[in-house]
């Protein structure tokens, strides 16, 4: 066979080929519609692979990319890696400190950054060592102290519109990402092209995301993070009409973005799609009915908000896991021929579940001894990875590096989960989330989502909190919906008619507001700072907990 490459400079190249007037639109910060095709895009990227060699970048080196999802952005997704650099997806939204942590680490030596972000970088510049060049992604540079600094179109301005893209090993790095940091500072995940390549041919697989060129495709998940989960990538292989909100990720913003521009596939973490049908409830002539599937990933969607999105908006979701460690894609609630001969009633069983692994990745739950557990739907134990898209280290962390992966090859995900008798996977929980009480384990993710299942509850996080007793007891924080008058009386009696009295939260705490991690996942390390108490014995209650 030819020993022919997979690196991503033979994705946009087939994109520009093939598809050479297909749409790239970006919703400008200023609301205005920005449109141009692949072969445009390509023009683009050549100059900006010349740029690069301008501003003498070295061949192996990283560059960072301060953005929200914009088409400058896309830019910069091929530019580095098709000439054999890599880029570096910032996370904006962490801690100065975490922030500053990740550019050092990846020792980055150009920043891309955009208008609106130039404050968080100028606030942190001094701490920058390894960066010499900063680029703002607009048509002029602001008024700024950052230096040397110029604007990202007089950067291309010039350039020729073709390049001989360099041979490229297809084991190559092409990008860097970092975790969200929520239990100590962000780790460091490589990508090669040969990863990515690979998870965008799977990504198009009819049992996977099916992506084609006939989908219009939307990121909400922001292309920081975990390679927009991967979809700028396989949109862009398969040939795919792609729409990118910038800074527009409210729900009004992007219902509309999905309606007018007749999106089929969109993906973001669950508050999205929440948000959105609160939307939607209030205004009924927004037809979102051309979407075809929405991923779901993040957390686990309640099956409330599932039903919800088929029922009335003819919008099916479809939960998917995977991790920055993982590319990120490596199970889906994709419906298996067993299950579609069900009744659509149990299809929910499966759909509410993390899901199927796709083709490409080796999945198994160990317990503590070592073995795999049986197939039954209620055995626990930690869900273990291994695939062409799952990373075998992190950067400069050879600790980690030990704990983390088993002798055989496999990653250890740090999710509790359980299987069932046809191989869907079901997240339990975090290992740091699981409360402990009296010795018996608690699920706060199904107490979750059990409760986001009520009508009057818009968001619902359980954490573990001390207890003079038992260890360890659920506390639940609860946002309830506007009309809302909800009791702790309430929530028991509606946990228990799934639950046995034990698995009950202790404590119901009422807020406006759960705080989100920088990728919008709930803040459980916050929450537990702030619920840093101990909850003392109650006789009534703590007769129905489990024997000691």
């Amino acid at each position: 066979m030819m020993g022919v490459q997979l690196t991503l400079d033979k994705v946009i190249d087939r994109a520009a080929e093939l598809f050479p007037d297909r749409e790239l639109v970006t919703k400008r910060p200023d609301g205005s519609i920005h449109r141009y095709t692949y072969a445009d895009a390509h023009d683009r990227i050549c100059q900006l692979a010349h740029a690069l060699d301008e501003l003498e970048v070295d061949d192996d080196s990283r560059v960072g990319v301060v953005a929200t999802n914009h088409y400058r952005h896309f830019e910069l997704y091929f530019g580095p890696a098709c000439t054999g650099r890599s880029f570096h997806m910032c996370n904006m939204r962490l801690p100065d400190h975490h922030f500053v942590h990740t550019i050092e680490d990846a020792g980055d030596e150009v920043i891309f950054v955009d208008p609106a972000l130039v404050e968080k970088v100028e606030a942190n510049a001094d701490d920058l060592e390894s960066v010499e060049q900063y680029v703002v992604l607009a048509d002029e540079v602001p008024e700024t102290d950052l230096e040397p600094v110029t604007d990202y179109e007089s950067l291309l301005a010039g350039q020729p519109t073709e390049y001989e893209w360099p041979d490229i090993d297809e084991d190559t790095e092409y990008g860097m990402c970092h975790t969200s940091g929520t239990t100590g500072l962000p780790k460091g995940v490589t990508y090669s092209h040969r990863a990515m390549y690979l998870h965008s041919v799977m990504c198009g697989h009819v049992d996977a995301n099916q992506v084609s060129e006939s989908d219009v495709a939307l990121p909400i998940v922001p292309m920081f993070h975990a390679n927009g989960w991967g979809i700028p990538y396989a949109a862009t292989f398969a040939g795919a009409k792609q729409v990118f909100p910038s800074v527009h990720t409210d729900p009004e913003s992007i219902a509309h973005l999905i309606a007018d521009e007749e999106v089929t596939v969109s993906a973001g973490v669950p508050t999205i799609w929440l948000e959105m049908a609160e939307y939607l409830d209030d205004n009924p002539e927004v037809d979102i009915s051309n979407i075809d599937r929405l991923t779901v990933g993040g957390s686990a969607p309640p099956e409330s908000l599932i039903r919800k999105y088929d029922e009335e908006y003819d919008a099916p979701i479809i939960q998917g896991w995977g991790m920055t460690e993982t590319s990120p894609l490596c199970t889906l609630s994709t419906l298996r021929k067993e299950v579609k001969a069900l009744s659509p009633e149990e299809q929910y069983e499966y759909r509410s579940k993390a899901g199927f692994p796709v083709p490409g990745v080796d999945i198994r739950v160990i317990d503590d001894d070592g073995n795999e557990v049986p197939h039954d739907d209620e055995t626990m134990g930690e869900l273990q990875v291994r695939g062409p898209w799952i990373t075998d280290g992190y950067h400069n962390r050879p600790e980690e590096n030990e704990q983390s992966f088993t002798d055989d090859g496999y990653l250890k995900t740090g999710d509790i989960a359980v299987r069932d008798e046809m191989g869907y996977v079901d997240l339990v929980d975090r290992d740091k989330d699981m409360i402990k009480s009296g010795g018996e384990w608690i699920s706060s993710v199904q107490l979750e989502n059990e409760l986001m299942a009520h009508e009057g509850i818009a968001e619902a996080t359980v954490i573990a909190v001390e207890h003079e007793r038992w260890q360890e007891r659920p506390l639940a924080t609860i946002v309830p919906t506007p009309d809302a008058d909800l009791t702790a009386e309430d929530l028991d009696g509606h946990l228990s008619e799934t639950f046995p009295s034990w698995w009950l939260p202790d404590k119901y705490e009422f807020i406006d507001e759960i705080p989100k991690t920088s990728t919008g996942k709930f803040d459980k390390k916050r929450l537990r700072d702030q619920y840093d108490i101990v909850l003392e014995a109650d006789d009534e209650r703590d007769e129905s907990e489990p024997a000691e």
